[in-house]
């Protein structure tokens, strides 16, 4: 907020002028002391200039309880006034204030501005929302008002309207960083790559120090899969700021996909230091571990993966293979029974739990789950759900050779590999080891499976 007026007074006792906005205080190098021949009018004035620079909102608003009579009704030391008490969320007062400055001057877009902030830190979203018609009324290119409606529309993730708006913010301020950065990243979404680039290289034309604009530029070459640049430029990011969550999780997967797996991990490690209860970065290095054969620390990553985020569905079924591995039949188990909550339709996750139960000695309580999991399967003639029936009964052998002449005939090889896999799971469970590794080899065998039931049988014939 420019403070025309304020700057005048100042210029015309020969200092330093300043402009404020909410929350924000500029500060102007070299203030001029007070002197002792100064007018109490100059004196206070000269007084908030100095609080202004050392960044104390608290001196700065303690000063206009000893405001000299001839400055009280100055209008725009009140909007000063006014921003001030917003900045230090003093909102009661503020809103008082703001109401009188609004009755005096009705058409003054900083004094909306200010409602508008008042009314948002309030959660009143109507007040907000009629604040801003008004601003946009007075100046349909306001950009503080444009860039607070395209922030609505990216929480609605309509990110074409965000854009639109965010242009409009930014012919109303072509050096609006919050703008522009809107403007950066809608276009990102919408796979506007070129402007989004054009967008963030102004940021940094304007604010060299822009770690986000740094990081975006990284997201960019992502894009290509410019891995190389995109890691550099995410480390500028991070040298600017280094608690940043996402920019440590960027830059694991760059470092991933080139191969860099030691640097992905101390990454992504870095990323939990900074909030280790957030689950991503555990699922990011559980998949890296994972995938390095380190199925120990995998598996205690993905335990930290439900415990931070019970509701990560696709954690559960990495669990529960990894449990399995071990031979931690009721971990396993349990999160089988997680992974079938989320998905009712797949049959791996019956199958599973019941395969627990018979390996945790706990065989009697097999019936009474599949029981009720075959309602979920209602063709009767599908393998999925004779295999249930299989597992359910323990038998008969016609059911078994119905089953082996079934997967004989089946034509999807993932259908056909999975139900090969509890075919030789049923084998073992039996007791039957001879045909069970027959079984588990030739699921081993297979080229490009597309199940985890195969990395099961994997491990089964190392």
């Amino acid at each position: 907020m420019n403070l025309k007026k304020i700057m005048a007074i100042f210029l015309a006792f020969g200092i330093a002028a300043l402009s404020v906005f909410p929350a924000d205080v500029s500060v102007v190098e070299n203030p001029i002391a007070p002197s002792e021949s100064d007018s109490p009018a100059v004196a206070f004035v000269r007084k908030l200039d100095a609080a202004l620079q050392t960044g104390s909102v608290e001196q700065a608003l303690s000063l206009f309880s000893g405001m000299p009579a001839s400055l009280q009704g100055d209008l725009d030391l009140k909007k000063l006034h006014a921003s001030l008490m917003i900045s230090a969320e003093l909102y009661g007062d503020a809103k008082a204030l703001v109401s009188e400055l609004e009755s005096k001057l009705p058409n003054d877009v900083e004094v909306k501005e200010m409602k508008m902030v008042l009314a948002k830190a309030e959660g009143n979203s109507g007040a907000k929302s009629a604040a801003l018609k008004e601003i946009i009324a007075l100046d349909p290119n306001n950009s503080y008002a444009n860039t607070e409606l395209a922030q609505e529309q990216v929480l609605k993730h309509k990110y074409k309207p965000a854009k639109n708006y965010y242009l409009k913010a930014l012919k109303g301020d072509s050096k609006n960083l919050d703008a522009l950065f809107g403007y950066g990243q809608t276009s990102y979404y919408l796979n506007e790559i070129s402007a989004a680039r054009t967008a963030f290289k102004k940021m940094l034309e304007i604010d060299p120090q822009n770690a986000v604009a740094y990081s975006y530029i990284g997201k960019i070459y992502a894009e290509d899969e410019n891995y190389k640049m995109a890691e550099e430029n995410v480390l500028k990011a991070i040298a600017l700021d280094d608690s940043n969550y996402d920019f440590y999780m960027d830059l694991g997967t760059y470092q991933r996909f080139r191969g860099k797996f030691k640097d992905a991990e101390k990454a992504w490690t870095n990323a939990i230091k900074i909030n280790p209860e957030y689950f991503l970065a555990y699922a990011y290095r559980a998949g890296l571990y994972d995938e390095q054969n380190l199925y120990d620390k995998a598996l205690e990553d993905y335990r930290m993966v439900v415990k931070t985020n019970p509701k990560y569905y696709f954690a559960y079924e990495s669990l529960g293979m990894l449990a399995w591995r071990i031979e931690n039949y009721d971990e396993a188990r349990e999160a089988f029974e997680k992974a079938y909550s989320y998905n009712k339709t797949n049959v791996s996750y019956p199958l599973m739990i019941a395969a627990c139960y018979y390996k945790a000695n706990k065989a009697h309580l097999v019936k009474p789950f599949l029981a009720k999991a075959l309602k979920d399967f209602t063709d009767r003639n599908s393998l999925d759900y004779l295999m249930l029936r299989l597992y359910h009964d323990f038998g008969p052998m016609n059911a078994e050779n119905q089953i082996v002449q079934k997967i004989q005939q089946e034509e999807n090889k993932t259908k056909k590999g999975k139900m090969t896999f509890y075919l030789a799971l049923y084998d073992e469970i039996k007791g039957r080891n001879e045909s069970s590794k027959k079984l588990y080899s030739e699921v081993a065998s297979l080229q490009s499976p597309m199940f985890f039931e195969f990395r099961l049988a994997e491990w089964k014939v190392k």
